[in-house]
């Protein structure tokens, strides 16, 4: 008599010894992932019998079946037909048949192993290679979006231009005048360090007042747009990265080309423009900051009056060192910018992929402006400037 059925949360396997079949087996109850733990074992015993034959499995009475079901299905289907048996299903629904036909005979085997080991060459310059050649990449994608912002501004002030005043206004806003808290109190404080541990080095050859002279070769030639620059590109640099790629990975971007407008010209040109006049707008704020810390402290550890020390600035700065620090605010900015768009379009589908690349902006955006002030170092000197 065929056994009774249980209707349960648990997978059921019950064997039928009344069924004129060389084995029967009934299978009934809930065979989803929850369910199956019960019978997982019986299932591979079953499955290593040997012998050929006939087995007919009842799934008539399977209530519920997901892919961790079917595949505890499927595995005893397989192992008994590679035992040489004969295998039928009675019962099973339609949906079960399709969850069975899709899965495959067996799990596929990963290789053993990496393969072939490198060879010590291939592993110590192979790293060397790949970084020189996405060094190349980025400098051909760094060109087309310069090329491709200059060539999609659509600078014509009328209806229908992908550019506007107000884009560029709005973005000078948001990386310029909200960042001048931070520019100035950064930059007082450099100066006021300088300043303060330069007069105490000073004070050995009694000539603390050349600390004047420190300040203000050190800071409007070299410390103001460096350290401004990198805060730009820490502060700005990685929100213009993060803001294109949240725009890539929503098809914003795509949705831009559709209608008919350049995506560079339209989200890249704003925000160079307005890096471009904001830097240097910041870099004199930087230095006027610094230099005023620099008085406050000098007056306080070396009593040198401020009178005094514009006195003496005025002797040792002259307009080339001003310049020398100014020329090199255009050129960070858009090495900035350029960089930061570039990674920004970079950015994949995923939000993992969005903080890599965000990451890199900002490391790259640094390296970048440390690299160039050292260049226009070299520059300076070459030419006596």
């Amino acid at each position: 008599m065929k056994p009774k059925r249980a209707n349960g949360p648990q997978a059921i396997i019950e064997q039928d010894d009344s069924a004129g079949a060389e084995q029967r087996l009934v299978l009934s109850g809930d065979w989803r992932s929850r369910g199956i733990s019960a019978v997982a074992g019986q299932i591979l015993s079953i499955g290593k019998r040997g012998g050929a034959g006939r087995l007919e499995l009842d799934v008539s009475g399977i209530e519920h079946v997901d892919t961790a079901g079917g595949w505890l299905i499927r595995r005893l289907v397989t192992s008994r037909q590679q035992a040489g048996a004969d295998v039928v299903l009675l019962g099973a629904s339609q949906a079960l048949k399709d969850l069975l036909e899709v899965l495959p005979d067996k799990t596929p085997v990963p290789p053993a192993g990496d393969g072939p080991r490198a060879r010590l060459f291939d592993r110590l310059f192979s790293p060397v290679g790949m970084t020189v050649v996405e060094l190349y990449r980025d400098t051909v994608a760094g060109m087309n979006i310069l090329g491709s912002a200059v060539a999609g501004a659509q600078m014509k002030l009328g209806r229908n231009t992908g550019v506007t005043p107000a884009s560029v206004v709005t973005h000078i806003d948001r990386m310029g005048v909200r960042a001048v808290p931070i520019i100035v109190l950064m930059s007082f404080l450099i100066g006021a360090i300088i300043a303060q541990q330069g007069a105490f080095q000073l004070r050995y050859f009694g000539a603390e007042l050349f600390v004047v002279d420190l300040v203000g070769i050190l800071q409007l030639r070299e410390i103001g747009v460096l350290l401004t620059a990198i805060m730009i590109a820490g502060r700005s640099g990685s929100a213009i990265t993060a803001e294109i790629g949240s725009m890539k990975m929503r098809e914003e971007i795509d949705a831009l080309t559709v209608i008919g407008l350049n995506p560079v010209g339209v989200l890249v040109f704003p925000r160079l423009v307005a890096l471009t006049i904001a830097l240097p707008l910041l870099t004199i704020i930087a230095n006027f900051a610094a230099l005023y810390g620099a008085s406050i402290v000098t007056w306080l550890y070396s009593g040198i009056t401020f009178e005094t020390f514009l006195g003496r600035l005025h002797e040792a700065v002259d307009y080339s060192s001003v310049a020398a620090g100014m020329i090199k605010a255009p050129f960070m900015a858009l090495a900035i910018g350029i960089v930061s768009a570039v990674e920004g379009l970079k950015v994949g589908g995923s939000a993992e992929s969005l903080g890599q690349h965000v990451t890199a902006s900002v490391v790259k955006s640094i390296f970048v402006v440390i690299l160039m002030d050292a260049l226009f170092a070299i520059f300076y000197s070459a030419i006596d400037f």
